[in-house]
This record gives C-alpha cells, sequence and structure tokens, in this order.
C-alpha cells in the first residue's frame, strides 16, 4: 500500500517572534519551492502572540505558502507548544524548526532523498549560529555523514544537539501512540522524542555537515544548570529500563562536559549572571567521582572571576576543535572581526 501521508512535516512553534518567523517561512518557502509538491506538511503552532504573528502567516500564505496555522486560545508553555507541533503532524518524519532558525540553501531537497532512500529513527543534522547573515556567515560545505546501528553510540556522537529542536529529524511513523504532551514539564520534551526513536529503530544518521543556521544568543527564559544538569540527567537515566546502557550515557555526559558545558559556564563568570553556588552544587550532584568534571569543568566555576574566565576561554575552545566545530570558530572569529 503507497502511503499518502507527506514524508515530511516542519513544524514550527512561535510566540510573539513574528519579525524572526517572517525570515524562516521565507527560506523554507524558497527550499519547498525545489521539493515535490505534497511531499512536506507545513505547520506553525503560535503560541498566543500578541504580535503580528498572524499577519506574517498571512503573508506567507499569499506568497504561496501552503502552511497549517493554529493558534492558541491562551499561553500553554513552550514545552507543551512543542508537544503539540509533534502531536499534530501528520508526516512520516517531523522536524521541529526553531523560529528563529533557518533550513540553509538546498539543504530539504537533500534531506527529503535522504529520508526516501532510507529508513532512520533519527536524522541529526549540525547547526552553526550566525548573528546577521546566514548565508554570509556559512561556515563552509563539506563533512561527512555516519549511519549507527548503535543507538547508544549514535546519541553519545551528537550529544547536545539531541536538545536543539531543529537539529534532529524524528521518524513519527515508529512512534504512532506516542503523546509528547507526557514529557512536558522539564523544557526537554525533544530529547525524549529523540531518544525513543533512536532506540526504536535499527539505524540513525549523524550528518556532520552545517544545514541548520540558528539566530545566536536568541533565546532564554530558563535556568541553564537546572534543565541541562538536572532534568537531562535525570531523563537519560530513565531511558536505562528500554535500552540506553550506562556506558551510553557516560559517553553523552563526556561529550557535554568537554564541549558543550564550558561556553555556557564560561558566559555565565563572564556576564555575572545566575547563582555560581547553586550551578556547582548542580554539577557536583550529577558529576560527582568524574574526573573530566574536576579537571575541565569545575575550575570555571570555582576559580577567582578574572582566572575561571581564562579558564572557561581556553575550555571553549579546545572543546569545541575536539567536538569538531573549528570550522565553524574559524568562521565566527572572521565574522566578528570583519
Amino acid at each position: 500500500m503507497i502511503d499518502k501521508r507527506p514524508l515530511l512535516t516542519v513544524a514550527i512553534p512561535t510566540w510573539n517572534r513574528a519579525f524572526f518567523l517572517e525570515k524562516t517561512l521565507k527560506q523554507l518557502h524558497q527550499e519547498l519551492g525545489e521539493c515535490e509538491p505534497g511531499s512536506v506538511e507545513v505547520i506553525v503552532s503560535d503560541n498566543y502572540s500578541s504580535d503580528n504573528t498572524s499577519e506574517v502567516v498571512d503573508q506567507a500564505k499569499d506568497m504561496g505558502l501552503n502552511l497549517s496555522y493554529i493558534r492558541n486560545e491562551e499561553n500553554i508553555g513552550s514545552d507543551a507548544n512543542i508537544a503539540q507541533c509533534f502531536n499534530l503532524a501528520t508526516g512520516q518524519y517531523v522536524l521541529i524548526l526553531g523560529d528563529d532558525d533557518l533550513l540553509v540553501d538546498k539543504s530539504l531537497p537533500w534531506l527529503l532523498e535522504r529520508l526516501r532512500t532510507e529508513k532512520y529513527g533519527v536524522v541529526c543534522m549540525r547547526p552553526y549560529g550566525f548573528d546577521n547573515d546566514f548565508r554570509q556567515e556559512y561556515p563552509g560545505a563539506g563533512g561527512s555523514e555516519k549511519a549507527f546501528l548503535d543507538a547508544g553510540l549514535f546519541l553519545a556522537a551528537i550529544g547536545s544537539l539531541m536538545t536543539l529542536i531543529s537539529s534532529c529529524v524524528i521518524h513519527k511513523s515508529i512512534l504512532p501512540k506516542l503523546d509528547a504532551r507526557d514529557f512536558c514539564g522539564e523544557n526537554l520534551v525533544q530529547v525524549h522524542l529523540v531518544i525513543r526513536a533512536a532506540l526504536g529503530s535499527q539505524e540513525n544518521l549523524f550528518v556532520n555537515r552545517y544545514l541548520i543556521a540558528c539566530k545566536r544568543n536568541n533565546s532564554g527564559g530558563y535556568d541553564f544548570s537546572k534543565v541541562f544538569v538536572e532534568n537531562l540527567g535525570r531523563i537519560l537515566d530513565s531511558y536505562r529500563e528500554i535500552g540506553l546502557t550506562e556506558k551510553a550515557i557516560a559517553a553523552i555526559e563526556t561529550r557535554l562536559l568537554i564541549g558543550y558545558f564550558p561556553y555556557y559556564l564560561f558566559r555565565q563568570r563572564l556576564n555575572k549572571t545566575g547563582d555560581i553556588g547553586v550551578t556547582y552544587q548542580r554539577f557536583l550532584n550529577r558529576y560527582r567521582g568524574r574526573c573530566c568534571f574536576y579537571f575541565w569543568v569545575a575550575p570555571i566555576l570555582k576559580l577567582p572571576r578574572i582566572l575561571a574566565i581564562m579558564w572557561g576561554g581556553a575550555a571553549t575552545i579546545i572543546g569545541r576543535v575536539l567536538n569538531g566545530d573549528l570550522q565553524r570558530g574559524i568562521m565566527f572569529t572572521i565574522n566578528k572581526n570583519g
């Protein structure tokens, strides 16, 4: 039997960011122009915005973009809005795209072709940050693809990218009875979806190429260490019973300690934000006994501020090189100083 559902749903949760949504929809419309009609469903889930979001959506429709627009009768929270995007999607695969994130040129046709030829639980695409012009700030083409038969190795390879909604395309068809609302309350609905789809599939794909452009430093409103240390750790632990091994969890967290946490802690010390004592205690509770924590991360929190900033800056650079982001870092420096 031929599956008549769209191959992919691109669902965009949004709230009071019409300016960014307009750019996202414009770029999506351009990408869809190179795709087979009917292969992609587009949904915008508006979390009761008070700005001109509805006008932006109408303009996109007038431009020829075929999309479904849902406006919530009240603000249901970001978690529930993300969950709603997943639940309403009718596509075989779902990409929940941030309202300020962009699919780079030619990425959507490429993605659809990969989804047609192979069946993956999750396709993870490497993102890059941009400040003004995502094309001018593009780090460059190239990069490898790697298919993983072991879900734990895949999740360890993508590391923090499992927390970024725009990076991960999820095979919804293998999660037919899943209600994403069950995962609300921790600011990480998407992590549950990624882990379940990865564990439920024989193969997952990591595309180590820059296919997603993310507006830099344009999110917030949450406690970083609460979400990404306490909550994420609790989520990882909860999947031990259904196949996520202790070894895989350790590998995921090592990648976070080396290549992800230093930058955010560096910024915390640099900008004098948050409670350093509370942050340190959360890290200690989760990573007590881990040499990588004591040597790599703890100094950013415990050293005097100037030394902590120096350590954090060095740890960030080294961590990103080890994480395969040297090319992105070079382009960021060029654009900042250009």
